[in-house]
């Protein structure tokens, strides 16, 4: 990566990652990924967090062009795609002291045998490490998304190095933030909605003037328009007017339902309707919908006397992050028992603040008169 000037004092030593395919062996990344990392410089210097082990040298290189001394190294998270080569550093500076929470000392000598003991520097909430110009104040973030996280404050930049708050899926810095930003929110940080949001409280305590996060670009401008959508998302919010549907079907009568359906929501006015294959279309895609509209339409088959498999996996992804304040209707399909939308609903008994609606609309097998006329009523009452 090329190394990158963000102010007079810090710089960015990071690496891009074009070769990977699955991002935590779950997420597509086609456009790759960016593991951050920063120098900043002053009478002492420090490297704020590490990269993924395949990177470590051409992390070293980079940080030689910045800097021939290293006094501290900050953990702000022990994720291995950003502390990989934590002890690569260590050894090539012996004299640099390792600064992170007490946690996070726990987890690097779990990951990597590396104790520290003669040159560990524990830090909380608070606490301050001073550069000389620069003096950094350590945000505490437990749970966002790991329990050890602290975050650096530079109080003399105004830069908020973030950890993987405010981070994205992608290698390219040019593209449009939100989209994949909020996969990536939903996909690993959405359970944690309660402690983001006190890591917004903090933050909006903090003259803030850029955000230096461990995945993606550093953000400059416009900052209300990202902290805003986390503030969203964090407190589940509503984004975006429409509907995401997400359905499964067997023999592909459960998808022309939901064509009609879809059809008939953009007819009656709907903003947005979204709908994802559960079998075929990025799971953390229909994740993301899921919680990006307020209202969700789940279609599937009653399957082995239970919900179709793609459709349980779905609705465990949404109740694991804490799917709340959402309306869902339901469609489903049985030839002779179906029962999918008892399912459902017993899976969500302990979702907060869901309203399903009045209306469900049961195939037995195929659209007919009576059930299209269930349809024709979800459409309405979904859009009320």
């Amino acid at each position: 990566m090329e190394i990158r000037k963000i102010t007079e004092s810090i710089t960015g030593v990071g690496v891009r990652d074009t070769q990977i395919d699955l991002f935590e062996g779950i997420y597509d990344v086609p456009e790759g990924m960016l593991y951050n990392s920063y120098v900043i410089k002053d009478n002492l210097t420090a490297v704020v967090d590490s990269v993924a082990e395949n990177f470590g040298a051409e992390w070293l290189e980079n940080i030689s062009k910045v800097t021939d001394k290293v006094d501290y190294l900050i953990v702000q998270h022990v994720e291995p795609d950003h502390s990989a080569n934590v002890k690569l550093l260590t050894d090539k500076f012996p004299d640099a002291k390792v600064v992170a929470s007490a946690k996070a000392f726990d987890f690097i000598k779990q990951f990597y045998g590396a104790d520290y003991s003669d040159r560990r520097v524990v830090v909380k909430e608070g606490d301050t490490l001073d550069l000389g110009t620069h003096k950094l104040r350590f945000v505490g973030a437990p749970m966002v998304h790991w329990p050890e996280v602290i975050m650096t404050y530079d109080t003399t930049d105004k830069a908020f190095f973030s950890a993987d708050a405010f981070g994205k899926f992608g290698e390219l810095e040019g593209d449009e933030w939100a989209c994949e930003a909020r996969r990536y929110y939903f996909g690993i940080v959405g359970k944690y909605g309660a402690q983001v949001q006190e890591l917004l409280k903090k933050a909006s305590a903090l003259d803030i003037k850029m955000i230096l996060p461990l995945h993606g670009p550093i953000l400059t401008e416009n900052l209300g328009y990202y902290l805003g959508l986390y503030n969203t998302w964090s407190s589940y919010g509503v984004e975006s007017e429409g509907v995401a549907i997400a359905y499964t079907s067997v023999y592909g009568n459960t998808k022309r339902t939901v064509e009609k359906l879809a059809r008939l929501l953009e007819a009656k006015g709907c903003p947005k309707v979204a709908v994802s294959d559960l079998a075929r279309d990025d799971m953390a895609e229909a994740v993301e919908d899921a919680f990006r509209y307020g209202k969700i339409i789940l279609a599937t088959t009653t399957y082995n006397n239970d919900i179709f498999p793609f459709m349980r996996e779905f609705i465990a992804d949404l109740t694991e992050r804490n799917f709340q304040k959402k309306t869902i209707g339901i469609i489903e399909n049985g030839t002779w028992a179906p029962n999918a939308a008892k399912k459902i609903k017993a899976a969500f008994e302990n979702s907060k603040d869901i309203t399903f609606t009045q209306t469900t609309v049961t195939l037995k097998s195929a659209l007919n008169e009576a059930s299209e006329a269930q349809l024709e009523r979800l459409a309405d009452e979904i859009l009320a």
